[in-house]
């Protein structure tokens, strides 16, 4: 059984910053993507960032370029996600998940395994 783990979730006001860690534990043999999500009241899930195993490379949704920063360690099965210059439409859920896939790191099916997230409220 895989367990995934989201923490560092809280409220900061709009131009802050936060860094969310993920940690993933039990059996996540094959694991080579590990991806951010994210989904606000009324809204869908939405693809934040993600990073793969294996040459560490990442994708970023569009909101997320240059102001947020996902890494990953591959050994510790644990990822990070530094948020800069927060804006009150970031307040969200954020999730963790995981994958065995390489392709597709944007769809939320493409990974096997989620958190339960943790709130991040940004205030104006």
């Amino acid at each position: 059984q895989v367990r995934v783990v989201e923490s560092g979730g809280e409220s900061v006001q709009a131009g802050g910053s936060l860094r969310l860690s993920c940690a993933a534990s039990g059996r996540v043999f094959s694991i080579y993507g590990m991806g951010w999500f994210r989904q606000a009241p009324g809204k869908e899930r939405e693809f934040v960032a993600a990073v793969t195993s294996r040459g560490g490379r990442t994708a970023y949704a569009e909101f997320a370029e240059g102001r947020f920063t996902i890494s990953n360690d591959n050994a510790k099965k644990t990822s990070d996600l530094q948020m800069n210059s927060l804006k009150p439409e970031d307040t969200a859920v954020y999730y963790c998940a995981l994958t065995g896939s390489l392709l597709r790191l944007r769809l939320p099916e493409t990974y096997n395994y989620w958190g339960r997230g943790t709130q991040v409220t940004v205030s104006s």
